[in-house]
């Protein structure tokens, strides 16, 4: 068993400085390793977002070009300025019905009205309950 510093010849000044020092150190490490940890992160978070940003720009381009043959398609039964109609209208329905469940969902969302309510009732909820009647 091995033995530490003999610490009965030091004032407690000098021990409390040590303790404070390296817990001071101990922190300044903690923190670097943390802001570490967080450049880590948002690196690999940068490069999700990246190629979240590549995959939309090539289902964008699948999109499009779905829509460039099934005009061009349509345009073999029927005069092409017809069929690029039909095509931009089928894009109107699929767009208005994204629209609508959009606004459905953002109108479900309660964000501040409710944070505010909740605010207005702490200070109910601190006053101490007396007898149980509120």
């Amino acid at each position: 068993m091995t033995q530490g510093p003999d610490v009965s010849q030091r004032s407690f000044g000098e021990l409390l400085g040590e303790v404070t020092q390296d817990l001071s150190t101990l922190v300044r490490q903690e923190v670097e390793l943390a802001k570490a940890e967080m450049r880590q992160e948002a690196s690999k978070a940068g490069k999700a977002a990246g190629l979240f940003g590549g995959a939309g720009v090539a289902g964008f381009l699948v999109v499009l070009f779905l829509s460039f043959a099934l005009w061009w398609g349509l345009a073999n039964v029927m005069d092409q300025s017809w069929a690029a109609l039909i095509v931009a209208a089928l894009w109107a329905i699929v767009g208005g019905v994204l629209f609508t469940l959009a606004r459905g969902k953002a109108r479900e969302m309660r964000g501040l009205p409710q944070t505010a309510e909740t605010a207005k009732e702490i200070p109910q909820a601190l006053k101490p309950n007396r007898g149980g009647v509120s």
